[in-house]
Protein backbone atom coordinates (compact mmCIF):
# COMPACT_ATOMS: atom_id res chain seq x y z
CA UNK A 1 0.00 0.00 0.00
CA UNK A 2 1.59 3.21 -1.15
CA UNK A 3 0.82 6.74 -0.72
CA UNK A 4 -1.19 8.12 -3.96
CA UNK A 5 -3.47 11.14 -4.69
CA UNK A 6 -6.67 8.74 -3.57
CA UNK A 7 -4.71 8.57 0.01
CA UNK A 8 -3.09 12.13 0.06
CA UNK A 9 -5.95 14.36 -1.29
CA UNK A 10 -9.34 12.67 -2.42
CA UNK A 11 -9.98 10.96 0.89
CA UNK A 12 -9.46 13.41 3.25
CA UNK A 13 -11.40 15.86 0.88
CA UNK A 14 -14.50 13.74 0.44
CA UNK A 15 -14.29 13.14 4.74
CA UNK A 16 -14.37 16.38 5.25
CA UNK A 17 -17.50 17.66 3.40
CA UNK A 18 -19.27 14.60 4.62
CA UNK A 19 -17.86 15.63 8.44
CA UNK A 20 -19.74 19.31 7.36
CA UNK A 21 -22.57 17.01 6.87
CA UNK A 22 -22.67 15.59 9.83
CA UNK A 23 -22.52 18.96 11.72
CA UNK A 24 -25.33 19.63 10.26
CA UNK A 25 -26.70 17.78 12.32
CA UNK A 26 -25.24 18.54 15.46
CA UNK A 27 -26.00 20.87 18.45
CA UNK A 28 -23.94 21.93 21.54
CA UNK A 29 -26.69 20.32 23.59
CA UNK A 30 -25.24 16.80 22.25
CA UNK A 31 -21.55 16.67 23.44
CA UNK A 32 -23.55 17.83 26.58
CA UNK A 33 -24.99 15.18 26.88
CA UNK A 34 -21.65 13.00 26.83
CA UNK A 35 -20.75 15.09 29.54
CA UNK A 36 -23.17 14.31 31.87
CA UNK A 37 -23.45 10.71 31.33
CA UNK A 38 -19.55 9.72 30.45
CA UNK A 39 -20.09 5.98 31.40
CA UNK A 40 -20.14 5.64 27.40
CA UNK A 41 -16.99 7.33 26.57
CA UNK A 42 -15.08 5.51 29.32
CA UNK A 43 -16.41 2.13 27.96
CA UNK A 44 -15.52 3.05 24.40
CA UNK A 45 -11.96 4.28 25.58
CA UNK A 46 -11.82 0.91 27.99
CA UNK A 47 -12.48 -1.55 24.33
CA UNK A 48 -10.41 0.11 22.31
CA UNK A 49 -7.17 0.93 25.07
CA UNK A 50 -7.75 -2.42 27.29
CA UNK A 51 -9.00 -5.35 24.66
CA UNK A 52 -8.16 -4.91 21.33
CA UNK A 53 -4.82 -4.56 21.37
CA UNK A 54 -4.72 -8.10 23.22
CA UNK A 55 -7.19 -9.49 20.69
CA UNK A 56 -5.06 -8.14 17.72
CA UNK A 57 -1.62 -10.47 19.52
CA UNK A 58 -4.03 -13.80 20.36
CA UNK A 59 -4.99 -13.24 15.70
CA UNK A 60 -1.14 -12.99 15.34
CA UNK A 61 -0.01 -15.77 17.60
CA UNK A 62 -3.15 -18.40 17.02
CA UNK A 63 -2.68 -17.59 12.51
CA UNK A 64 1.15 -17.50 13.11
CA UNK A 65 1.42 -14.55 11.28
CA UNK A 66 4.91 -13.62 9.89
CA UNK A 67 6.47 -11.08 12.37
CA UNK A 68 6.21 -8.32 9.95
CA UNK A 69 2.78 -8.80 9.57
CA UNK A 70 2.05 -9.27 13.05
CA UNK A 71 3.51 -5.58 13.99
CA UNK A 72 1.37 -4.27 11.28
CA UNK A 73 -1.90 -6.02 12.81
CA UNK A 74 -0.86 -4.87 16.56
CA UNK A 75 0.03 -1.28 14.94
CA UNK A 76 -3.37 -1.76 13.58
CA UNK A 77 -5.01 -2.07 16.63
CA UNK A 78 -3.28 0.65 18.71
CA UNK A 79 -4.38 3.48 15.86
CA UNK A 80 -7.69 5.50 16.53
CA UNK A 81 -10.89 5.17 15.19
CA UNK A 82 -11.12 6.67 12.09
CA UNK A 83 -13.19 9.44 10.15
CA UNK A 84 -14.88 7.18 8.69
CA UNK A 85 -16.61 5.91 11.87
CA UNK A 86 -18.48 8.52 12.16
CA UNK A 87 -20.11 8.28 8.64
CA UNK A 88 -20.98 4.84 9.37
CA UNK A 89 -22.59 5.34 12.59
CA UNK A 90 -24.54 8.65 10.49
CA UNK A 91 -26.10 6.35 8.74
CA UNK A 92 -26.89 3.32 10.95
CA UNK A 93 -27.84 6.06 13.24
CA UNK A 94 -25.84 5.53 16.31
CA UNK A 95 -24.92 8.45 18.38
CA UNK A 96 -22.66 10.60 16.28
CA UNK A 97 -21.33 12.91 18.60
CA UNK A 98 -20.01 9.97 20.80
CA UNK A 99 -18.24 8.82 18.16
CA UNK A 100 -16.81 12.28 17.27
CA UNK A 101 -16.13 12.83 21.02
CA UNK A 102 -14.51 9.26 21.45
CA UNK A 103 -12.35 9.78 18.10
CA UNK A 104 -11.21 13.18 19.81
CA UNK A 105 -10.41 11.83 22.88
CA UNK A 106 -8.65 8.48 21.09
CA UNK A 107 -6.30 10.92 19.36
CA UNK A 108 -4.96 12.52 22.18
CA UNK A 109 -4.25 9.33 24.43
CA UNK A 110 -3.03 7.56 20.94
CA UNK A 111 -0.03 10.35 21.50
CA UNK A 112 1.04 7.73 24.31
CA UNK A 113 -0.51 4.43 24.13
CA UNK A 114 0.63 3.62 20.43
CA UNK A 115 3.78 3.93 20.82
CA UNK A 116 4.10 1.97 24.36
CA UNK A 117 1.93 -0.62 22.10
CA UNK A 118 3.96 -0.53 19.06
CA UNK A 119 7.34 -0.48 20.44
CA UNK A 120 6.46 -3.80 22.77
CA UNK A 121 5.24 -5.39 19.51
CA UNK A 122 8.37 -4.80 17.76
CA UNK A 123 10.49 -5.97 20.46
CA UNK A 124 7.93 -9.24 20.85
CA UNK A 125 8.24 -10.29 17.60
CA UNK A 126 11.16 -9.01 15.88
CA UNK A 127 13.63 -8.16 18.69
CA UNK A 128 13.82 -5.14 17.74
CA UNK A 129 15.28 -2.00 19.52
CA UNK A 130 13.41 0.60 17.97
CA UNK A 131 12.17 4.06 19.34
CA UNK A 132 8.76 4.63 17.58
CA UNK A 133 7.92 8.80 17.93
CA UNK A 134 4.52 9.17 18.70
CA UNK A 135 2.41 10.51 15.56
CA UNK A 136 1.82 14.05 16.64
CA UNK A 137 1.51 15.58 12.79
CA UNK A 138 -0.51 12.93 11.18
CA UNK A 139 -2.90 13.12 14.55
CA UNK A 140 -3.24 16.79 14.26
CA UNK A 141 -4.12 16.27 10.43
CA UNK A 142 -6.68 13.61 11.23
CA UNK A 143 -7.89 16.28 13.90
CA UNK A 144 -8.82 18.90 11.36
CA UNK A 145 -10.27 17.00 8.80
CA UNK A 146 -12.71 15.71 11.71
CA UNK A 147 -12.99 19.53 13.88
CA UNK A 148 -12.65 21.81 12.05
CA UNK A 149 -15.73 20.75 9.52
CA UNK A 150 -17.89 19.44 11.83
CA UNK A 151 -17.68 22.99 14.07
CA UNK A 152 -18.63 25.14 10.06
CA UNK A 153 -21.30 22.28 9.92
CA UNK A 154 -22.77 23.05 13.78
CA UNK A 155 -22.57 26.81 13.09
CA UNK A 156 -24.36 26.55 10.49
CA UNK A 157 -27.15 24.56 12.04
CA UNK A 158 -27.15 27.32 14.81
CA UNK A 159 -27.64 30.18 12.12
CA UNK A 160 -29.50 28.65 9.18
CA UNK A 161 -31.68 25.78 11.47
CA UNK A 162 -33.79 25.41 8.40
CA UNK A 163 -31.46 24.56 5.78
CA UNK A 164 -29.81 22.21 7.63
CA UNK A 165 -32.56 20.65 8.29
CA UNK A 166 -32.95 20.28 4.27
CA UNK A 167 -29.74 19.20 3.92
CA UNK A 168 -29.52 16.38 6.30
CA UNK A 169 -31.59 13.61 3.49
CA UNK A 170 -29.00 14.97 0.37
CA UNK A 171 -26.05 14.44 2.99
CA UNK A 172 -26.89 11.05 3.67
CA UNK A 173 -27.07 10.07 0.40
CA UNK A 174 -23.88 12.03 -0.97
CA UNK A 175 -22.37 10.08 2.31
CA UNK A 176 -23.89 6.95 0.81
CA UNK A 177 -22.41 7.71 -2.67
CA UNK A 178 -19.00 9.02 -1.53
CA UNK A 179 -18.88 5.47 0.24
CA UNK A 180 -19.32 3.18 -2.47
CA UNK A 181 -16.92 5.32 -4.57
CA UNK A 182 -13.97 5.25 -2.29
CA UNK A 183 -14.27 1.50 -1.86
CA UNK A 184 -14.08 1.00 -5.80
CA UNK A 185 -11.00 3.07 -5.32
CA UNK A 186 -9.22 1.13 -2.91
CA UNK A 187 -10.28 -2.02 -4.44
CA UNK A 188 -8.90 -0.99 -7.93
CA UNK A 189 -5.66 0.99 -5.85
CA UNK A 190 -5.09 -2.29 -3.52
CA UNK A 191 -6.09 -5.16 -6.04
CA UNK A 192 -2.17 -6.68 -6.12
CA UNK A 193 -1.95 -6.21 -2.30
CA UNK A 194 -4.94 -8.00 -1.64
CA UNK A 195 -4.17 -10.71 -4.05
CA UNK A 196 -0.68 -11.23 -2.51
CA UNK A 197 -1.07 -11.47 1.05
CA UNK A 198 -4.90 -12.08 1.45
CA UNK A 199 -4.10 -15.48 1.87
CA UNK A 200 -1.41 -14.30 4.75
CA UNK A 201 -3.74 -11.91 6.64
CA UNK A 202 -7.24 -11.56 5.12
CA UNK A 203 -8.64 -14.04 7.91
CA UNK A 204 -6.82 -12.26 10.71
CA UNK A 205 -8.53 -9.08 9.79
CA UNK A 206 -11.30 -9.80 8.97
CA UNK A 207 -11.44 -11.68 12.29
CA UNK A 208 -10.31 -8.99 14.25
CA UNK A 209 -12.80 -6.81 12.32
CA UNK A 210 -15.93 -8.98 13.61
CA UNK A 211 -14.21 -9.20 17.00
CA UNK A 212 -13.92 -5.50 17.47
CA UNK A 213 -17.33 -4.19 15.88
CA UNK A 214 -19.21 -7.19 17.96
CA UNK A 215 -17.52 -6.59 21.33
CA UNK A 216 -18.13 -2.93 20.59
CA UNK A 217 -21.78 -3.44 20.03
CA UNK A 218 -22.54 -6.02 22.58
CA UNK A 219 -20.87 -5.10 25.65
CA UNK A 220 -22.48 -1.31 25.74
CA UNK A 221 -25.75 -3.39 26.06
CA UNK A 222 -24.87 -5.27 28.47
CA UNK A 223 -23.82 -2.89 30.34
CA UNK A 224 -27.23 -0.92 30.03
CA UNK A 225 -26.19 1.73 27.40
CA UNK A 226 -28.33 2.56 25.12
CA UNK A 227 -28.55 1.24 22.08
CA UNK A 228 -27.43 4.38 20.24
CA UNK A 229 -24.25 4.49 22.24
CA UNK A 230 -23.51 1.02 21.27
CA UNK A 231 -24.16 1.37 17.74
CA UNK A 232 -21.86 4.64 17.84
CA UNK A 233 -18.88 2.50 19.94
CA UNK A 234 -19.40 -0.34 18.04
CA UNK A 235 -18.29 1.79 14.59
CA UNK A 236 -15.27 3.53 16.85
CA UNK A 237 -13.56 0.67 17.68
CA UNK A 238 -14.36 -1.60 14.64
CA UNK A 239 -12.90 0.97 12.16
CA UNK A 240 -9.85 1.59 12.85
CA UNK A 241 -7.94 4.91 11.51
CA UNK A 242 -6.40 2.80 8.64
CA UNK A 243 -4.68 5.89 7.08
CA UNK A 244 -2.77 6.97 10.25
CA UNK A 245 -1.30 3.02 10.42
CA UNK A 246 -0.39 2.99 6.65
CA UNK A 247 1.63 6.10 7.22
CA UNK A 248 3.17 5.31 10.33
CA UNK A 249 4.19 1.74 8.47
CA UNK A 250 5.11 3.75 5.47
CA UNK A 251 6.98 6.80 6.85
CA UNK A 252 7.80 5.77 10.36
CA UNK A 253 9.37 2.11 10.28
CA UNK A 254 9.66 2.19 6.53
CA UNK A 255 8.44 -1.00 6.28
CA UNK A 256 5.24 -1.53 3.01
CA UNK A 257 5.21 -5.12 4.59
CA UNK A 258 3.50 -3.74 7.77
CA UNK A 259 0.94 -1.91 6.11
CA UNK A 260 -0.51 -4.72 4.58
CA UNK A 261 -2.75 -5.87 7.88
CA UNK A 262 -3.98 -2.07 7.70
CA UNK A 263 -4.23 -2.12 3.62
CA UNK A 264 -6.52 -5.21 3.50
CA UNK A 265 -8.46 -4.65 7.00
CA UNK A 266 -9.47 -0.32 5.60
CA UNK A 267 -11.07 -2.92 2.66
CA UNK A 268 -12.97 -5.14 4.37
CA UNK A 269 -14.10 -2.62 7.13
CA UNK A 270 -15.74 -1.13 4.02
CA UNK A 271 -17.88 -4.36 3.53
CA UNK A 272 -18.28 -5.34 7.20
CA UNK A 273 -19.50 -1.85 8.59
CA UNK A 274 -22.01 -1.46 5.56
CA UNK A 275 -23.42 -4.76 6.36
CA UNK A 276 -23.71 -4.39 9.67
CA UNK A 277 -25.41 -0.62 9.25
CA UNK A 278 -27.77 -1.84 6.96
CA UNK A 279 -28.90 -5.07 9.63
CA UNK A 280 -29.33 -2.72 12.74
CA UNK A 281 -31.64 -0.50 10.09
CA UNK A 282 -33.47 -3.21 9.18
CA UNK A 283 -33.85 -4.53 12.80
CA UNK A 284 -35.85 -2.55 15.15
CA UNK A 285 -34.74 -1.49 18.80
CA UNK A 286 -36.23 -3.20 21.69
CA UNK A 287 -37.18 -1.47 24.62
CA UNK A 288 -34.23 -1.94 26.53
CA UNK A 289 -32.23 -1.11 23.67
CA UNK A 290 -34.00 1.87 23.24
CA UNK A 291 -33.90 3.18 26.53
Amino acid sequence: MESTLLTTLLLPLALGVIMFGLGLGLTLEDFRRIARYPRAVLVGLLLQIGVLPWAALGLALAFRLPPELAVGLMLLAASPGGATANIYSHLARGDVALNITLTAVNSVLCLVTLPVILNLSLEFFLGAGQYVPPPTRKIVEVAVIIVLPVSLGMLVRAFATGFAGRMEKPIRLLSVLVLVLLIGAAVAQAWSTLLGYFAAVGIACLLFNLVSMGTGYLAPLALKLPRRQAIAIAMEIGIHNGTLAIFIALNVLQSPMMSVPAAVYSLLMFFTAAAFAFWLNRRPATAAEAA
